[in-house]
């Protein structure tokens, strides 16, 4: 049946629906998202934006700046919405485990300054709490790189925003997948060093294009991508694989 994976931000949660295969699965027929009814107090209050590919944003504007009981009361809002989604699905729930930090990769730096102090523990707290309540069994997974693979691997892939392609690994993670390093991303790298060096050439001066921080990046990249597909799962997910260096490089070549 798979998972519902979830990366939560501060403004809401992306949502993708996987299937057993570890693939995203297009959301049913007649499938839709019921506005609740606890929020009515302007237009625009909550707002779902659905890809029927299986991915979805449920975003409440206000949760980013609220505060007190207010925001406490949208996080409230915002898990019984998610899980009652689970719940229709008869899937459980794949999150982060946010006792080991969260991670991100947005180059959005407005984003970055609101996501900074953002609670997101409390989402995953709210979410956690609703589900028990309502059946629904809730997976936490290790945080780190979900953000970087969801960047390189299936953002494009398939036409969604990073944060939706956070959630897939996020789901696959929950089921044992490994995340594999592509000969598209291979190929992405390649074009990453080809532009920096570029730009290194037709833009003189410190810190553009191919600095010595980004050749070093290179360097261990190229010493650990040849060995990344045979390491064990555990092993791809610790801190200094090869997605730790690949997502230095996608900061230093924004």
């Amino acid at each position: 049946r798979g998972y519902l994976g979830m990366d939560t931000n501060p403004d809401g949660v992306a949502l993708a629906s996987v299937s057993y295969t570890g693939q995203p699965e297009p959301w049913p027929e007649g499938f839709t998202v019921p506005y609740p009814k606890a929020l009515h107090k302007f237009a625009g209050e909550f707002q779902v934006t659905v890809h029927p590919n299986g991915f979805l944003y449920i975003k409440i504007p206000e949760l980013a700046y609220s505060r007190g009981y207010r925001r406490t009361y949208l996080i409230g809002v915002l898990a019984k919405v998610a899980v009652d989604i689970a719940r229709a699905l008869g899937k459980p729930i794949a999150l982060e485990n946010l006792d080991f930090g969260k991670d991100r990769l947005d180059t959005n730096k407005r984003f970055n300054r609101m996501a900074s102090n953002f609670p997101f523990k409390k989402i995953s707290e709210a979410i956690t709490r609703k589900a028990v309540k309502e059946g629904v069994s809730v997976r936490p997974v290790w945080p780190a790189h979900t953000s970087t693979i969801g960047y390189y691997k299936y953002k494009q892939r398939y036409g969604v925003t990073i944060h939706h392609a956070a959630a897939l690994p996020i789901a696959r993670r929950a089921m044992g997948f490994k995340e594999r390093i592509t000969k598209e991303i291979k190929q992405k790298i390649q074009a990453i060093r080809e532009k920096l060096n570029h730009k290194a050439n037709s833009l003189p001066g410190e810190g553009k294009g191919m600095t010595r921080k980004v050749k070093r990046l290179f360097k261990q990249l190229d010493g650990k991508i040849p060995l990344h597909n045979g390491l064990t799962r555990f092993q791809q997910e610790s801190f200094y694989s090869a997605w730790h260096d690949l997502k230095q490089l996608a900061l230093s070549s924004r």
